[in-house]
């Protein structure tokens, strides 16, 4: 994915570690304790400009939400929308995703989301993708038993592969959809990619649960 360099990202995200924080390959900081309140919480991985992590986070006050995005030139936008209307159950993150396992308490989290993640169709870049056998393994570690991991995309060839994988990693599915926009579930929430380009076709989706054996 080539992104555009965004003017002053860096400096502005320094300016502001009380809404985001910054951990590099070589860091391990604690993100159990970035939330005053106390109360269950759900991680989204690949939060691009933020709208679903900042909606969800103002439709559920009684959840925290930690939203982790890797390049500053996305998750600059997400900073704004939070500077813009703040929410103090909503904390960014910029880092890898594989930093997760290091930096937050195993089974610690309620709901991990996935939404339209980088699909990395080359066979050569699969161990790239979010729902890789060696991710779903770091879901299972930061999950709360009976904890779900709630995947979206516009992507067939993904989707099909992550069914794969999450089988053979032991988890249950429930709630697919083919076709989420034909469905019309009320309690969906859109990311900007879904919104803009959402009826150029379908939409998958699924929420998974690993089996209690396996957890």
């Amino acid at each position: 994915m080539r992104l555009r360099p965004v003017k002053h990202a860096s400096d502005t995200i320094e300016k502001h570690p009380e809404r985001i924080t910054l951990i590099d390959r070589e860091e391990t900081i604690a993100l159990d304790d970035v939330f005053s309140t106390l109360q269950p919480l759900v991680l989204e991985i690949g939060a691009g400009k933020g709208q679903f992590c900042h909606a969800l986070a103002s439709l559920r006050p009684d959840l925290n939400v930690l939203a982790v995005e890797k390049f500053d030139s996305v998750i600059i936008r997400a900073l704004e929308k939070q500077l813009d209307d703040p929410r103090s159950n909503l904390h960014l993150v910029r880092t890898d995703a594989e930093k997760l396992v290091d930096c937050l308490k195993p089974h610690s989290v309620q709901t991990i989301y996935l939404n339209f993640s980088d699909p990395w169709p080359k066979a050569r870049h699969e161990k790239r993708r979010l729902t890789h056998p060696r991710f779903l393994a770091m879901y299972r570690t930061l999950l709360k038993p009976g904890g779900t991991l709630e995947f979206k995309t516009d992507n067939r060839g993904l989707f099909e592969y992550s069914l794969k994988t999450l089988f053979e990693s032991g988890l249950e599915l429930s709630d697919v959809s083919l076709d989420l926009h034909a469905d019309a579930p009320e309690d969906n929430i859109m990311t900007e990619f879904e919104a803009r380009y959402g009826e150029d076709g379908p939409i998958y989706t699924l929420i998974a649960t690993f089996k209690e054996e396996n957890a």
